[in-house]
């Protein structure tokens, strides 16, 4: 299985690009996890730029079209998706790469709902599939954990496993 794996966040401790990388390292070996990093080399959403060739967003495409399946951690600012994260997202709404694309959401913040009810109606509107038992919230927020220190962490390893695992079961079922 291959997954494109996504940050909202650019912040360098950030909880959801530390989940996603403890995720990483967690997944069996027959699961290949992609964190993709570069969502600041994306410029701001232009419909005018469309034609243009943007490396990270090349990049952006070429790997969710090859992914069996896309995660998504991201931070909540202001009760809001994250600019950023909405930011590819748009750059994406035009593509072929993200329709009927399963995705797995991750959540670090037990007060973050507003964004992920925002992210979830986002990405729905765009045909992605959510698999609502795959969506996980690891309660990070203040933890100070990185993503090893979440590895060895008992309780989050395990609700990242649990969450990957209903994953992987629900995109073999689209596969066959």
């Amino acid at each position: 299985m291959n997954y494109l794996a996504i940050s909202g966040s650019l912040r360098k401790s950030s909880y959801n690009s530390a989940a996603l990388n403890a995720l990483k390292i967690l997944a069996p070996s027959y699961t290949n996890i992609i964190v993709f990093n570069k969502l600041a080399e994306i410029p701001l959403f232009n419909p005018d730029r469309e034609g243009e060739i943007i490396p990270a967003l090349e990049e952006l495409r070429m790997l969710l079209a090859k992914a069996d399946g896309l995660i998504i951690s991201s931070p909540e600012y202001a009760h809001g998706i994250s600019g950023v994260l909405k930011n590819s997202l748009d750059w994406l709404v035009g593509g072929f790469e993200f329709v009927n694309k399963p995705i797995m959401l991750i959540n670090t913040s037990p007060r973050a709902n507003f964004a992920l009810n925002s992210l979830r109606e986002v990405l729905v509107t765009m045909s992605g599939v959510i698999v609502e038992n795959s969506c996980i919230s690891v309660p990070l927020l203040g933890s100070n954990l990185n993503s090893q220190e979440i590895v060895k962490h008992t309780e989050f390893s395990a609700i990242l496993c649990s969450g990957l695992n209903e994953f992987s079961i629900e995109v073999k079922k689209k596969k066959i």
